[in-house]
């Protein structure tokens, strides 16, 4: 073999074990809403991309929208059981498993999506160690708060007595209950359905999902406030996360930080919070303003709820208070409290 064949041959083989020593990984991302949803467009692909980037392109990040690889209550579990390596998961469809988490549920606490996102973090971070220790938390991902959608006006906590309503979570179907309406529990998917079938007379959403979901032609009456936010979180396979090689792993995260949680957060929150003007604009919804009074109503409503969550709470194990007590002052630190 001539000298320069072999020099060439060797490099070509020290080149093979180079990428083989760079190990490429894939990892499969569910979630449950549509392609077009734009947490997707303006949440998960940046973020997806920006991991790619980090990574020198050894992480590709396969995602699956829509419910294609499992149902959204079942998201906890598919990221726990490996059917998915990422999962975007709302802990809130699954009534009484994670109470902790189930706080960021109470309404009247949390008043915008990106700030209260870092502060979610920060919070939950830590007790996500004992409450979910069986995936990867990762990020925080509120929704920009949402309020009460209906058929007929809702403007005092009374109103909702005798009607049925979709509830976002375990929390919200609580609370409706209390003030003798019915939950109708269905997923974000499947709540234009129940809507437009009479099977529920209002929903509680943020504002631009009535239209992303197509729901602005079956409610036209809206809650002037900002009501409650839905927890949505991302959740990693542990076992994925452990085979991945150190340089790898720190990539990961590198993007599961209270920063990462804000930034994630914010593009969607800006997109929900549109929806209200576009409701104003189009002078075909009413949005009724709750005065003074009538919020304190709704605070004085929701007391239970929080006081229910702290035996919930003390009774899994936890510091109720201590808990609280952080949360609030989290989401001071970043100026994300409802006041």
């Amino acid at each position: 073999m001539k000298l320069g064949n072999l020099i060439a041959g060797v490099a070509a083989f020290a080149l093979t074990i180079g990428a083989a020593h760079a190990q490429e990984v894939t990892l499969r991302l569910s979630h449950w809403v549509p392609a077009s949803h734009p947490i997707q467009k303006l949440g998960i692909e940046p973020w997806v991309e920006s991991i790619k980037e980090a990574s020198g392109g050894r992480i590709d990040i396969q995602i699956f929208p829509a419910q294609q690889l499992g149902a959204a209550p079942d998201h906890y579990d598919m990221a726990r059981d490996g059917i998915a390596d990422i999962t975007y998961t709302n802990p809130g469809y699954q009534a009484g498993r994670f109470p902790v988490m189930s706080l960021v549920e109470i309404p009247f606490h949390m008043n915008n999506a990106a700030e209260g996102a870092q502060a979610m973090h920060e919070w939950y971070a830590e007790l996500a160690k004992k409450e979910m220790s069986d995936v990867k938390f990762c990020l925080a991902n509120p929704h920009d708060p949402g309020t009460i959608h209906s058929k007929t006006p809702v403007l005092e906590p009374g109103d909702i007595k005798g009607m049925n309503v979709r509830p976002a979570n375990a929390t919200i179907a609580r609370f409706v209950s209390m003030l003798g309406g019915g939950p109708v529990q269905v997923p974000a998917p499947e709540a234009r359905e129940a809507i437009a079938n009479g099977t529920a007379d209002a929903i509680t959403f943020p504002w631009n999902s009535i239209y992303i979901f197509g729901i602005d032609s079956e409610t036209k009456q809206h809650l002037d406030m900002p009501f409650y936010v839905s927890a949505q979180i991302m959740l990693i396979n542990k076992a994925k996360y452990e085979s991945m090689p150190d340089d790898l792993k720190k990539v990961i995260d590198d993007h599961c930080t209270p920063e990462w949680s804000k930034k994630f957060s914010t593009g969607w929150a800006e997109n929900e919070a549109s929806g209200r003007q576009k409701m104003i604009d189009s002078g075909e919804h009413t949005l009724n303003v709750p005065t003074g009074a009538q919020v304190q109503m709704w605070r004085d409503a929701a007391a239970p709820l929080l006081d229910q969550w702290k035996k919930d709470v003390t009774a899994a194990g936890y510091d109720a208070d201590k808990i609280y007590a952080d949360y609030v002052a989290a989401l001071d630190r970043h100026n994300a409290r409802f006041q």
